[in-house]
């Protein structure tokens, strides 16, 4: 007890003693498992099963010379213009960063600190809350209905913003285009976000009502579907007075966000749309194919414009197949909130990786009688 009789804080360690008072309460994001050493099946991550754009290889070894003695573009301006280009865009329309994480973070720090709550679904991607806590803003997180579907309605009241994944994670369920213009047309106080980074596997990307809607910012990433996870880029598409908060706040931390390797390498993969093309077409026939497996499996699965499912067996422990998947050097990402406690999300991986889930699993759900090794679950 203190002095005045009141129940001291919890300890903190020597270290810890310098944090600032905001970190305490903060619970950070935690990534998929990355796993040392080879042999693994990662359909835990959502990475790209596909290598990276060979033209995007090529540029990418063509910018490592004498040059990286000197400081990148900070405006990232060939970049931004071949972006802009393909959007139909202003190249003062858009914004780059260091993946979409960085970019989203700056839209909540410099569009969504209002003093009012920001609204968010209930399950989507875990970084919103954290950002809201990082930046001191009140989160309210609306509830998916029972099909685990955004219901746009829901958003129409008062906010200081509204986040929305499109396809959510890890649902993998897209919104129509309909249901967002129908939201922008009756929130016009805030920023709606629209999160974008799995669009490419078959939603509807709402790039197309930026000129109609000043308070819509779009942001993607080139992460999945251009296979450049371990390059860090990420994109901003809106009204460009959103575009310039972006960039303040860019400036009064990282004036550099991107290297001249990434920028090489990003532009070269936008350029690449014919690899582009062949490896997402690829990945929608896997997901389509697998899907169809799980069910004959006995899964129930959302239907998914994302290149991964979200899936659950009735009658089998998501925990208890995750970890027997992991024996079997397969992962697979397990998430803890009661609504899909229940649920796996599976990256769509190359189709000899999903064949090779398909048949773990055959061999866990439905053991035969040679198949003596089989534990039931």
């Amino acid at each position: 007890m203190s002095a005045e009789g009141e129940a001291e804080g919890p300890s903190v360690s020597e270290a810890e003693r310098f944090w600032s008072p905001a970190l305490r309460g903060l619970h950070a994001y935690t990534p998929g498992e990355q796993p040392q050493g080879g042999g693994w099946i990662k359909l835990n991550t959502n990475e790209n099963p596909y290598p990276p754009s060979p033209l995007a290889l090529r540029r990418m070894a063509e910018a490592v010379d004498d040059r990286l003695r000197l400081y990148p573009d900070p405006q990232s301006l060939a970049l931004r213009q071949t972006i802009a280009a393909r959007q139909g865009l202003q190249v003062e329309q858009v914004f780059v960063g260091n993946g979409s994480d960085e970019v989203l973070a700056h839209a909540f720090m410099g569009l969504l600190r209002h003093g009012k709550p920001v609204l968010v679904p209930d399950i989507s991607y875990s970084f919103y809350p954290v950002y809201c806590g990082l930046y001191g803003i009140a989160c309210q997180q609306l509830p998916l209905d029972d099909g685990f579907r955004v219901r746009v309605a829901d958003y129409v009241q008062p906010n200081g913003g509204i986040v929305l994944p499109n396809p959510n994670a890890p649902t993998g369920i897209g919104l129509p285009l309909g249901e967002l213009r129908w939201l922008l047309e009756r929130n016009t106080g805030s920023v709606v976000v629209v999160d974008e980074a799995y669009v490419d596997f078959g939603a509807e990307s709402a790039a197309a009502l930026i000129n109609e809607f000043p308070q819509l910012l779009v942001i993607q990433t080139l992460s999945k579907s251009r296979a450049l996870a371990g390059l860090r880029v990420g994109f901003a598409l809106g009204h460009v007075d959103l575009i310039q908060a972006l960039n303040t706040v860019k400036d009064s931390f990282n004036s550099y966000p991107l290297d001249r390797v990434a920028q090489a390498g990003a532009q070269a993969a936008l350029e690449d749309t014919l690899h582009f093309a062949d490896i997402t077409r690829r990945i929608v026939h896997s997901r389509e194919w697998l899907a169809a497996q799980l069910a004959e499996l006995g899964f129930e699965c959302l239907p998914s414009s994302a290149n991964f499912l979200l899936a659950r067996h009735p009658q089998r422990s998501a925990v208890q197949l995750q970890q027997a998947l992991r024996e079997r050097k397969i992962l697979v990402r397990h998430f803890k909130q009661a609504r899909i406690a229940e649920h796996l999300r599976i990256t769509v991986g190359s189709q000899p990786e999903c064949e090779a889930l398909v048949h773990a699993l055959s061999a866990l759900l439905v053991p035969t009688p040679h198949d003596n090794k089989v534990a039931s679950l």
